[in-house]
């Protein structure tokens, strides 16, 4: 809302709550200081953002663990911060963290759904409310950080083709576990079709295809 002044007024408040308290949990300090993060960024105050950020890393990794989607977000809002301050390759190095933190997650659960769409075991195959593990916020957060890097992957596409096909296919995971299967289909496409252009390796567009052969075949035969 633009409404800066207010929430810097309020951070501060909660800033010195979180500084008067002697058992503060390591997650509530890493939200804190990525949320002056943000303010900061909002600002176009990157050295101070930097520096919040660095903190909220920290703490989420204390909490979570330094590999954990929930300490993926500081790494993303540092990374911007390091675009705006023209420092490209730091970005690009945690873009990339970012992604593969993404990718690993949504993996693992989509080769459980792969491996059950396989067996076609009633157990297995019975769809959950929420496939993807995450909670309404969190997915909203994965399609808001994975789209962005695509963004910034896609102009730059040029230099680095692969790292785009990487968050295509990390799209095409979360949008096919959040039972969104025309957008999955439609990011598998793109990364077969920029695959075949680049003339990938076998191995990587048969990878994409199996993707797209899942996707068309829950579209015919749900899972219920």
């Amino acid at each position: 809302m633009g409404r800066i002044v207010q929430a810097e007024e309020y951070l501060s408040q909660a800033q010195w709550t979180v500084l008067k308290s002697t058992d503060c949990q390591n997650a509530t300090q890493s939200l804190l200081h990525r949320n002056l993060g943000l303010l900061y960024i909002a600002k176009k105050n990157y050295e101070e953002a930097r520096y919040h950020l660095a903190n909220d890393i920290y703490f989420a990794s204390c909490a979570f663990g330094t590999e954990d989607i929930r300490t993926s977000g500081g790494y993303f809002h540092l990374a911007n911060t390091f675009y705006g301050l023209q420092k490209v390759d730091l970005a690009d190095t945690l873009y990339t963290k970012v992604s593969k933190i993404w990718h690993k997650y949504l993996n693992e659960h989509y080769q459980v759904l792969s491996q059950a769409h396989v067996e076609q075991a009633d157990l297995l195959r019975k769809r959950f409310v929420n496939d993807t593990g995450l909670d309404e916020a969190q997915e909203a957060e994965a399609i808001q950080i994975l789209t962005s890097i695509l963004s910034i992957r896609e102009s730059t596409s040029d230099k680095a083709p692969e790292k785009t096909i990487f968050v295509l296919k990390t799209l095409v995971m979360l949008h096919y576990l959040m039972m969104n299967s025309s957008k999955a289909e439609e990011y598998a496409i793109q990364a077969l079709n920029l695959a075949k252009k680049l003339e990938l390796s076998d191995e990587e567009q048969s990878n994409i295809e199996e993707l797209l052969h899942l996707i068309s075949a829950e579209e015919e035969h749900p899972i219920t």
